[in-house]
């Protein structure tokens, strides 16, 4: 059984190297180079994220994943935990609310009180309330990962070629740029904000929208940072109405370095930095860690997430076209969920039963 794969981000390496360990024979087609899109552009982070049922289903799925799998020095993976940051009283029992509801799922967590916060991170500002401690999260370097996973693939027969545009993709076939038109016995486009032009049939509710965000990173500041810190009102912000938003997010990197975000902008496919968006990311920043005023920004730049409208990924096969899969749409968690995605994709076409509900995924969802 052979096996195409549309995209050389994490998504498309992760998928490549699950078929490839499943015994298929597996080609990569990217038109650039791996991880040269929003697979570069992001913070890279692997946690749990609770918006909805699916949404943990499946990060928690792709977090064992991540955990089992074995990674190379290169891939800077540190398992730093997360500390969502509680701001007031308020956030504090939300925070109380979600270790009730993730202990009884048996997922370690902790809740900090303000002095306990302080000790676990010095360089937040004093006054806050608390945080939800999430030990097992973790922070990699996604080009390398992304390389590691393809490295994988080749070591089990997969071939990679790059320069290689994909114009359509249907029922088992691909066509280019070049005018070639290749066939296999499964398609599975992973190529993020293109995948709904490349799909034929595409399905009319399959949309995938540009949510530009903004990042930036320090000079290198050993010690500085201990945790992956985000705001407690995250989700909140980056998942509501407003067009346009920011909110904390900083994690220390192997450098020493301090990687901070985040913005989010709907609908704008721009890749320029906006130096106003930029400066209302850091200063949010500096409200929870006043030292970053000391810390020079040594570079800033955006990626373009590939979001949907339920905040869900499309994953599964296009509606009458069964040899036609999509894992795209992963927005600000495509490497979180990139294993686990990659996991539904090798079952479904192996015919298994998947280790979480595939249907909150499908292409046609309603």
């Amino acid at each position: 059984m052979n096996a195409i794969v549309v995209g050389a981000g994490i998504v498309g390496a992760a998928c490549a190297e699950a078929l490839a360990l499943d015994g298929w024979r597996v080609r990569v087609l990217e038109a650039r180079r791996p991880a040269h899109g929003v697979t570069a552009a992001g913070m890279g982070h692997v946690l749990l994220l609770d918006d909805s049922e699916a949404q943990l289903a499946l990060t928690r799925l792709s977090r064992a994943l991540w955990d089992s799998h074995g990674w190379p020095d290169d891939v800077e993976r540190e398992v730093c935990g997360t500390l969502w940051v509680a701001a007031d009283a308020e956030e504090l029992e939300h925070a109380r609310a979600k270790v009730a509801t993730w202990t009884a799922r048996d997922l370690a967590c902790e809740l900090l009180d303000e002095r306990a916060l302080r000790e676990a991170e010095p360089s937040l500002r004093a006054g806050l309330a608390g945080a939800l401690f999430v030990p097992g999260d973790s922070v990699v370097y996604p080009p390398t990962a992304t390389e590691h996973l393809l490295e994988r693939a080749r070591a089990r027969g997969a071939e990679l070629e790059c320069g290689a545009s994909v114009r359509r993709a249907g029922d088992g076939w691909v066509t280019l740029d070049d005018g070639r038109r290749l066939e296999a016995d499964a398609v599975v486009v992973a190529a993020g904000l293109a995948t709904p032009a490349l799909l034929e049939p595409c399905p009319a509710d399959l949309v995938v929208r540009p949510k530009r965000g903004h990042l930036a990173i320090t000079e290198r500041a050993p010690g500085f940072l201990r945790h992956q810190l985000v705001e407690l009102s995250y989700v909140k912000s980056a998942h509501g109405g407003e067009a346009t938003s920011v909110a904390f997010n900083a994690q220390p990197r192997r450098t020493g370095q301090v990687l901070i975000g985040s913005s989010r902008e709907l609908d704008i496919d721009g890749r320029e930095v906006d130096a106003t968006l930029l400066a209302r990311m850091l200063a949010r920043a500096a409200e929870y860690l006043p030292g970053l005023a000391e810390l020079s920004v040594v570079r800033a730049w955006t990626g373009l997430r590939p979001a949907t409208d339920d905040h869900l990924p499309y994953v599964g096969a296009v509606p009458g076209a069964p040899r036609l899969w999509v894992a795209a749409g992963h927005e600000g968690l495509g490497i979180a969920t990139s294993l686990g995605s990659a996991r539904l994709v090798a079952d479904g076409l192996a015919g298994r039963t998947p280790p979480i509900d595939a249907a909150p995924y499908g292409v046609a969802r309603g």
